[in-house]
């Protein structure tokens, strides 16, 4: 998406395209892109995924090369809205929509991932997830720049994850919605933890609860200093769908969830 008033990328268009229907946004013009060669496809490396900027999320949700590579894309993109819209909306361009309450800015985020962008002139440059989300439905990205590509490492070995969330209705938005990684060592001792949350902030809420939990092993860890970090990092607000008091008690429980999840995937890939 292009980040100007005068003109907007179109992709998938399942994020710009409602928010023009509810006289949001109205640009001068769209420059559909879906034409454009090279911008599209999955490509699984040592290291990462890599997708393109005209993927579909449906593609990335189904492709098994990446599931294997990174079960954490493929578990969070099941609850991003409905099939129909997984089928036309594009994940780079859910990325850099930047909404607070979707999944896949959070996953960037949860991995330490980055988007690759284009100016005007062709000059390009990597945007770290750390940089790219400045606000709700504001991002790192320059008026004359396109995303073209994002990049999802690959957890560190001996890691496990999950993505644990609450709607109102399947398809909605997330009430809340927490991605872990939890990587043990050789051991089965904690080495690192972390949590990443939406709809409880202006961007995606990224914690490290290492230090609640290094060094204890899988099957006696204690979250409950995860849950005090995570309640003392998150600014959640009231709105029609749930209050504020409501955000903060679904997150200690989807926290607890999701880091017990992914403990146990950590287990079982071991084991694999």
């Amino acid at each position: 998406m292009l980040a100007t008033t005068e003109g907007k990328i179109l992709a998938g268009g399942q994020s710009l395209i409602p928010i023009m229907s509810m006289r949001l946004a109205s640009p001068a013009a769209l420059v559909d892109i879906n034409h454009v060669p090279g911008l599209a496809g999955i490509v699984v490396t040592d290291t990462a995924v890599r997708v393109g900027a005209l993927t579909r999320h449906a593609a990335l949700e189904t492709n098994d090369a990446a599931y294997a590579a990174n079960p954490l894309l493929r578990r969070a993109l099941r609850h991003v809205a409905h099939a129909t819209i997984r089928n036309r909306g594009t994940t780079v361009g859910s990325i850099v929509h930047a909404d607070p309450a979707a999944e896949m800015p959070a996953v960037l985020q949860l991995l330490g991932g980055s988007v690759d962008v284009v100016d005007s002139t062709g000059a390009g440059r990597s945007i770290d997830a750390a940089d790219l989300f400045v606000g709700p439905l504001e991002s790192g990205l320059r008026p004359d720049e396109v995303a073209v590509m994002a990049t999802f490492p690959h957890a560190p070995a001996g890691s496990g994850s999950s993505w644990a969330e609450i709607a109102r209705r399947h398809g909605d938005y997330g009430l809340v919605g927490v991605g872990a990684l939890v990587a043990l060592g050789e051991d089965r001792r904690v080495t690192a933890a972390s949590v990443c949350l939406i709809s409880v902030g202006g961007t995606p809420v990224l914690v490290d609860v290492t230090a609640t939990s290094s060094g204890v092993t899988y099957d006696s860890v204690d979250w409950t200093g995860a849950l005090e970090l995570v309640d003392a990092a998150i600014d959640p607000e009231s709105d029609i769908h749930a209050t504020a008091h409501y955000r903060r008690q679904l997150s200690r429980v989807l926290t607890q969830r999701a880091l017990s999840q992914a403990t146990d995937d950590a287990i079982a890939r071991s084991a694999a």
